[in-house]
């Protein structure tokens, strides 16, 4: 189908409403296959309007007698309303954002036609391979291989094609370990903390079942972990359920690894919410941020009720966790829910942060989201599918990886000079992650990204975030390497509402943002005076 065949009207004369701080914008409203624009005619003076459709989450239509109003609610929590001249003109347009806006197939998306002048297709995508992360790991210890055996995707469809495992276990152990677990996952090397010699590692939940099976590659793939870390060395596997969810799981074929079979590792149980009731906890706390007339008891409560300060709470707590246990026993951890794509890569992610100065950094931080969300199979498409407004309600949808930005957030603020990047790289990501005119976050593994060639025919977002221009509002100004691992306060005391994501387009700008974009100031200014000075040659004498 031709995307001209879904567009009823193409152009209209609209005023756009963008918010309580923007004014309105009169002019000529023009319907792309990939866009919305509003053009305000030669004689104004303000810019060509644009918006992406895929941006759309929801669409709200009324008429007058000959007129209408379409209320358009985005995935980065925007809220715009056009106001359209001619009844037919206004439904038709309407119904033309709604289908454009929810078109499914791949490519036929923004990405596959966005050329940017000054990008080249191919450009950034080679940033952070896993082959790049193993060559850090290789100087530091021996012990680990970087494994081909997924190279064709066939043993696990959501694993890139090269996995760093344990040098003594081969591949057909490899391969018969990922028949054991759900979805392929078979364990594999998150980080290897150089400090302690300890390793943090991730899979999917094994397949026990109710016969309480067992796997003899499986058990000696989670010895061969500890063996590589130090003589004597335990382990913790920290399990992202409940431990009655995870004795449901074995009901159905899922479960734990059983003491037993596994000499020197201990179960810990730290739940953490998914699915559907994440989901729920974040359209609640949108509903109560965006209600301007409630009270002051009416907002605790709802704030207090989503839970979301919880889950973010939890999800830090959780990472802390299996921190300490590398930091501070000595131990290697493995992190596992059920799939092995949702709460594990939030664990061992934070935990990064915490640990490794070196993903505190921005190029650090980027290759930590490319190699422990992107690569690793989160399933972005399916997750991000819909933001907070939408009135689906898919089981599969859930803010997982939005979660992460709060925790990251939260990092940041508690401290302010540890981290390269500051709120702007964290609001991009989110914003992209649900619709962006770059290919990183399409698809929902690397064997779709394959399918799909988007390498090859779209570009990354990472070549458009180190632009340059680009940088200023990303960095953090105030940046001072630590190259000690950051333990955050996780009582609800010590976290707060992130106000720059979720208050971002209601209310005008805190105090402490006008004070960021001073201190930006002052940063550039004190770089340029010392690019102006001149320098003194060592001949010269000096005062």
């Amino acid at each position: 189908m031709e995307f001209s065949d879904l567009i009823r009207t193409g152009r209209a004369q609209a005023k756009l409403l963008r918010g309580p701080e923007a004014p309105p914008l009169r002019g000529t409203l023009c319907l792309t296959g990939h866009h919305l624009l509003l053009s305000p005619g030669p004689q104004a003076t303000s810019e060509l309007w644009l918006l992406l459709l895929r941006s759309v989450d929801s669409i709200e239509k009324r008429v007058a007698s000959d007129s209408g109003t379409i209320t358009l609610r985005c995935k980065d929590l925007r809220v715009l309303q056009l106001e359209i001249e001619g009844v037919e003109a206004s439904l038709d347009i309407a119904r033309s954002i709604e289908a454009l806006s929810s078109l499914e197939s791949v490519i036929t998306s923004f990405p596959f036609f966005y050329r940017p002048k000054g990008l080249r297709l191919g450009d950034a995508w080679h940033f952070h391979p896993p082959e790049r992360y193993y060559k850090r790991v290789a100087r530091e210890t021996n012990a680990w291989r970087l494994s081909e055996v997924n190279e064709d995707f066939s043993v696990c469809p959501s694993y890139p094609r090269a996995v760093i495992v344990p040098r003594s276990v081969d591949d057909g152990a490899l391969a018969r370990s990922a028949r054991f677990r759900q979805g392929g996952r078979f364990p594999v090397l998150s980080y290897h903390h150089a400090p302690s010699g300890t390793v943090l590692v991730r899979s999917s939940q094994p397949l026990t079942g109710p016969q309480k099976r067992r796997c003899a590659e499986d058990e000696e793939l989670l010895r061969a972990v500890l063996a590589g870390a130090r003589p004597g060395a335990r382990g913790f596997i920290v399990d992202t359920r409940s431990s009655q969810a995870a004795k449901q799981a074995r009901m159905t074929g899922g479960g734990t690894e059983a003491k037993a079979a596994y000499p020197g590792w201990k179960r810990l149980h730290r739940p953490l919410e998914r699915g559907q009731p994440l989901q729920e906890s974040f359209v609640r706390l949108v509903e109560a941020c965006g209600d301007l007339q409630q009270s002051t008891d009416s907002w605790l409560r709802r704030l207090e009720g989503c839970c979301w300060l919880a889950h973010v709470k939890e999800a830090l707590s959780a990472a802390c966790l299996a921190a300490q246990g590398m930091e501070r026993e000595g131990a290697c951890i493995l992190v596992h829910g059920a799939e092995g794509t949702d709460s594990t890569l939030l664990v061992t992610s934070l935990a990064q942060l915490i640990l490794d100065p070196l993903s505190r950094t921005m190029a650090g931080f980027q290759e930590l989201v490319e190699r422990e969300w992107i690569q690793a199979g989160h399933p972005f498409q399916l997750r991000c599918a819909h933001s907070a407004f939408s009135h689906a309600r898919p089981k599969h949808e859930a803010p997982t990886f939005l979660l992460f930005l709060d925790c990251v957030w939260q990092l940041g603020r508690q401290f302010p000079l540890s981290l390269e990047f500051g709120e702007g790289l964290l609001l991009a990501l989110f914003e992209h992650a649900y619709a962006s005119p770059f290919g990183t976050f399409l698809c929902n593994s690397e064997k779709e990204r394959c399918l799909c060639e988007v390498r090859t025919r779209t570009h990354s977002l990472w070549s458009g975030l180190n632009q340059p221009k680009e940088q200023r509002k990303l960095r953090n100004p105030l940046y001072a390497p630590n190259p000690l691992a950051i333990w955050p306060s996780v009582e609800l005391q010590s976290l707060r509402l992130w106000q720059g994501l979720f208050l971002r387009w209601i209310r005008p700008p805190e105090p402490s943002e006008v004070a960021w974009e001073k201190v930006w100031q002052i940063v550039t200014d004190k770089e340029k005076t010392k690019l102006s000075q001149p320098t003194v040659s060592a001949s010269e004498p000096q005062l």
